[in-house]
């Protein structure tokens, strides 16, 4: 791997590099784990879809919130700083899962959730400008394409996790002969029993978590890293922001990464229920969502092997049109086909996040963290549409279909914005 790697990142910051990428793998694992738990929540806490989908409001809702003021802290510190305090938040909120536990309340799952992803705006504003600063700024785009094929693995690892340690576990989502929920029809006194015991097998590996983050904390500030020259000796966030605000392909980029990371949340959260009205049981339908993210980092390190001979513009927008077509399926196939199409979805969404990122920032200079910081809170599209696609999938019915196909009309919408972005930089922002 060193070997390939060799002409993206020269010998001298292949230490930093490999401890920044370990933590695309450390995002990875706790946006994947997490997904499943709207399932699980909406279960155990009788509550709708819509509601239960508040877990990604309250996860990506904590990216919207940092983003900024982690790009300003770091435009006055430096890239190592901006790391080890988003560790510090991300592992104090995986640790408050304990007594979210304790306290069996749902909104304390989500303060939980939102301080975690606080430092996961800090660590998402410093690593990729920082992984796209260590080499030529021509192989900036490819560089961070292959440390971004690193974060599948970790979400890889949450998705084993949520579905061995977690789903299985949970005695909320038994099943009699017929495939119907058994904790639906339970007295409150047997569900209070069954929700203490699935709170704690929920809470578990987030705790074992907070403590694994906590180590590489202390690995990354014992670590020499190379620091980055202050962006706030250079130009004023004010003059920044406008700059920003006035260069096009970097506003289209952030458009774009919201509609882009909407879709990836809503694909991901939302196959337990597509796979749910087809009669699987939770632990079983997370195994197509383990496909999917097979699926997607295979896929993810043959586009930064393909980067090489097609420009990154192209295979965006011919990307963007697979998703499409895969989504199609999803919406009018009403059987396991349409699940299949689901999980071949992935495919086509593996170059697309870091792809828009590195287009959108490319030529910013002295603006780059601060650009990164807007592209950070396009994850907002991940709090926003959820819900909103929880809100359908409740509707059980739309026509002669059900609700979950109708329901990915969405994520459909987004690859058509995505296409026209990638369209747009191949022919009008060439440079």
């Amino acid at each position: 791997m060193i070997e390939k790697s060799s002409a993206l990142v020269s010998k001298k910051v292949l230490t930093p590099f490999i401890l920044v990428t370990s933590l695309f793998a450390l995002w990875g694992f706790a946006n994947d784990i997490t997904n499943p738990m709207v399932a699980a929540f909406g279960t155990l806490m009788e509550l709708s879809n819509s509601k239960a989908a508040w877990v990604q409001l309250a996860f990506y809702g904590g990216y919207a919130t940092m983003a900024i003021p982690a790009a300003m802290f770091v435009r006055r510190f430096n890239y190592k700083k901006g790391i080890i305090l988003g560790l510090a938040l991300y592992s104090i909120g995986a640790l408050l899962f304990y007594p979210a536990a304790k306290f069996e309340a749902f909104g304390y799952f989500l303060i939980s959730l939102y301080i975690l992803t606080f430092g996961l705006a800090f660590l998402e504003t410093t690593a990729s400008p920082y992984i796209m600063s260590m080499g030529e700024d021509e192989t900036a785009t490819r560089r961070l394409n292959l440390a971004q094929a690193f974060n599948p693995f970790g979400s890889l690892l949450g998705m084993f996790v949520a579905s061995n340690f977690i789903l299985s576990k949970l005695k909320s989502d038994q099943r009699d002969i017929s495939g119907e929920i058994i904790f639906n029809s339970l007295g409150n006194a047997e569900k209070a029993i069954i929700r203490t015991h699935d709170l704690s097998i929920i809470s578990m590996p987030y705790i074992i978590l907070g403590f694994i983050v906590a180590a590489m904390l202390v690995l990354i500030t014992i670590t020499k890293m190379p620091s980055k020259i202050s962006e706030s000796d250079l130009s004023n966030d004010l003059a920044a922001f406008k700059r920003l605000f006035r260069n096009a392909n970097y506003r289209e980029g952030v458009i774009s990464q919201m509609f882009y990371v909407g879709a990836q949340i809503m694909c991901w959260t939302f196959i337990i229920q597509y796979a749910d009205k087809l009669g699987m049981p939770k632990a079983q339908a997370q195994n197509y969502n383990i496909l999917a993210m097979t699926i997607f980092l295979t896929s993810r390190f043959l586009c930064t092997y393909l980067m090489k001979f097609i420009s990154s513009k192209k295979l965006l927008t011919l990307f963007a049109v697979g998703g499409i077509i895969s989504i199609l399926g999803v919406i009018f196939l009403k059987d396991i086909k349409g699940l299949y199409f689901l999980v071949a979805t992935s495919a086509f969404m593996s170059l697309m996040f870091p792809t828009i990122y590195g287009l959108a920032l490319h030529g910013l200079g002295n603006d780059t963290s601060l650009g990164a910081a807007g592209l950070v809170m396009a994850i907002v599209g991940g709090a926003l549409m959820p819900p909103l696609q929880g809100w359908i999938v409740d509707l059980e019915t739309v026509g002669n279909y059900k609700a979950v196909n109708i329901s990915f009309v969405l994520p459909l919408i987004c690859f058509c914005v995505i296409m026209i972005y990638g369209y747009r930089t191949l022919k009008i922002h060439k440079n």
